[in-house]
């Protein structure tokens, strides 16, 4: 694909300023949000799901949430998990920048893997992963559980930097994703399809 081209698709759906500033709290503390293609993916989603509960892993500063709950119903409720929490913090003002009402977000500080099991199986319509990529094999795990039928888990960062397509590209994060597109490929359990948007969205639904 050409490079305006990829830039064109990547940009169709543009963001606003409330976004932007989000965006801008992230560059401030070193957070590295979805891409703009890859939001506007979520939001998709979000929408065709009717999404009512959702849950995130990696708040960020609110670039993806902000995302996921303009796509969700007027009623929906975000969780969203972050082991930082003045990530958190500016997330809560990049919501309240969006006019989102605070009963809508749910955030909770500590490691995912420590919260996720404490969250009801079956409850929710969509799991996105942006955590930490060594943990990514047990958070889809994690949110087949916590899936109903029909839900679905998107993954960020499935392309990794251009290097998971790449075989001679053997560090252990690059192999970790690398394994896991293997795996949910091959897993019954799901319909999978890997989008190429941003650094790769690896999106799988649960089968009834």
């Amino acid at each position: 694909m050409k490079p305006d081209t990829w830039a064109y698709a990547e940009g169709f759906v543009a963001e606003d300023d409330v976004l932007a500033k989000a965006r801008a709290r992230a560059a401030e503390v070193g957070a590295s949000p979805i891409g703009q293609g890859g939001g506007a993916a979520l939001r998709f989603l979000t929408s065709v799901l009717r999404a009512r509960t959702v849950v995130e892993i990696g708040t960020g500063c609110g670039v993806s949430g902000i995302w996921m709950l303009r796509g969700m119903r007027p009623d929906g409720t975000l969780t969203s998990v972050d082991v930082e929490a003045e990530h958190q913090r500016l997330a809560r003002e990049s919501f309240q920048d969006a006019g989102i009402a605070s009963q809508r977000t749910r955030l909770i500080t500590g490691r995912a893997l420590d919260v996720l099991p404490r969250l009801t199986d079956g409850a929710y319509d969509l799991v996105f992963c942006d955590g930490d990529k060594n943990e990514y094999a047990e958070y889809y795990e994690e949110a087949l559980r916590l899936l109903r039928p029909g839900g679905v888990v998107a993954i960020d960062n499935t392309l990794w930097h251009d290097r998971v397509a790449d075989p001679a590209q053997r560090d252990p994060v690059t192999v970790t994703i690398r394994e896991l597109g293997k795996r949910i490929l091959d897993d019954e359990r799901v319909v999978p399809v890997l989008l190429p948007v941003g650094d790769g969205l690896l999106c799988a639904t649960k089968r009834p």
